[in-house]
């Protein structure tokens, strides 16, 4: 029997996430050899991990045995690292995994989220996964974030959300009736999808590079809604925010390996939680979520804290090269950025089009055509060496 008719609605109809081409696949396409590839179209660091972290992947002495369900080594590495405690510290396969659990723990179906599009596409995508709606607030054309629009969302919904979610409350009332009622349902006199829930913020954020300031933060964190931020490329612009879970019941702040220790391929994140939500998480996570590999990985890290400064230093730096000779290209214009990447808008020419003559070339870039983002590419910081091709390439096009 075909069972396409027993799927859920929602993700029968939901946009699929685009992600990245792994590198045998591009390579097979463009008849390349990997090592004859440029690939600035994923934020990844060129400089890999450090010597450590593969010495002790070839020396991983239990494999055949399950992971510690808790990381409890990894999570009190983090606390020395992060200065959070471990009992509120969360590790995860990648911090794409958290977005996910935070979204589980939070919505039921028809609750909304806030976004600030145009951002990491992940916390749409899982939103959605988790049947939950996407509260859109776009990003200014500098693309800071627009809060004086999310405190008035939040103090006075529109006609429109207002009828929206009157509508989703009679689906609901029609749902109840066959849904015995539990005491703590027939107690909260709140309606499903009455309020967004949470907003997520990634800062420096994907794809621009551009951060919130503390002020701005500050103004989001007294509102009442979870405030997610995700600080995936903390590392290039300045200090994390994880202490100040500890001090705002409402924060919630993700960080990754991918980025300052060369373990994308890996997939390890963590994050800082609130006490009060930890045991549930502990409830709703997969019990061998982090694997050995990555553990292992993640704890030679940090162990050689001088490697990922200098992969940092030295990424920064080509960052804000990479920046000034892509200023002196007549047909782009870069936008400011606090991460390991440029945003550029194209200007006076197609923006794929170059994309794919760039590929052509053996050169990589990623290409956005969406609101807020049109005409644009976003290139990763690479090698010296990198930036050299690529340059050389934009003028010869």
């Amino acid at each position: 029997m075909n069972l396409s008719h027993l799927i859920r609605p929602d993700i029968a109809s939901m946009e699929p996430y685009t992600p990245i081409l792994p590198f045998e696949v591009l390579s097979a396409r463009l008849g390349r050899d990997p090592k004859d590839i440029i690939k600035l179209d994923a934020n990844e660091n060129p400089y890999g991990p450090s010597p450590k972290v593969l010495a002790a992947l070839g020396n991983l002495p239990y494999p055949h045995i399950y992971p510690d369900p808790e990381s409890v080594a990894l999570r009190t590495a983090l606390a020395k690292n992060t200065g959070v405690p471990i009992e509120n510290l969360l590790a995860g396969s990648g911090a794409d995994e958290l977005i996910d659990l935070i979204l589980r723990l939070f919505l039921q179906p028809g609750d909304t989220i806030i976004d600030c599009p145009p951002t990491f596409g992940m916390y749409a995508f899982d939103t959605a996964v988790n049947a939950g709606r996407v509260v859109k607030v776009p990003r200014r054309a500098d693309f800071s974030v627009d809060v004086s629009v999310i405190e008035a969302a939040l103090a006075s919904p529109s006609p429109e959300a207002r009828l929206e979610r009157r509508l989703h409350a009679q689906t609901e009332r029609k749902r109840r009736m066959w849904t015995p009622k539990s005491k703590a349902a027939s107690g909260d006199k709140r309606r499903v999808g009455d309020v967004p829930k949470l907003i997520f913020l990634a800062s420096p954020n994907n794809p621009d590079g551009s951060v919130i300031s503390e002020a701005d933060l500050r103004r989001l964190l007294a509102l009442p809604l979870g405030v997610v931020l995700d600080e995936a490329y903390i590392e290039f612009h300045g200090s994390s925010h994880m202490p100040w879970v500890l001090e705002h019941e409402n924060l919630i702040v993700l960080r990754t390996f991918s980025k300052r220790a060369g373990l994308a391929g890996m997939r390890i994140g963590y994050g800082a939680f609130p006490a009060a939500l930890m045991p549930h998480l502990w409830k709703i996570k997969q019990p061998y979520n982090i694997s050995v590999a990555a553990s292992t990985a993640a704890l030679a890290a940090l162990e050689d804290a001088e490697y990922m400064a200098r992969s940092v230093a030295l990424l920064t730096a080509e960052r804000d090269h990479l920046a000034e000779a892509l200023s002196e290209i007549s047909y782009l214009r870069p936008y400011p950025s606090r991460s390991n990447f440029i945003l550029c808008r194209v200007v006076g020419r197609d923006a794929r089009e170059l994309k794919l003559a760039l590929e052509r070339d053996g050169i990589l870039v990623r290409y956005f055509d969406k609101p807020g983002l049109t005409d644009c590419i976003r290139i990763s910081a690479g090698k010296p060496e990198h930036t050299d091709a690529l340059i050389t390439a934009l003028k010869k096009l």
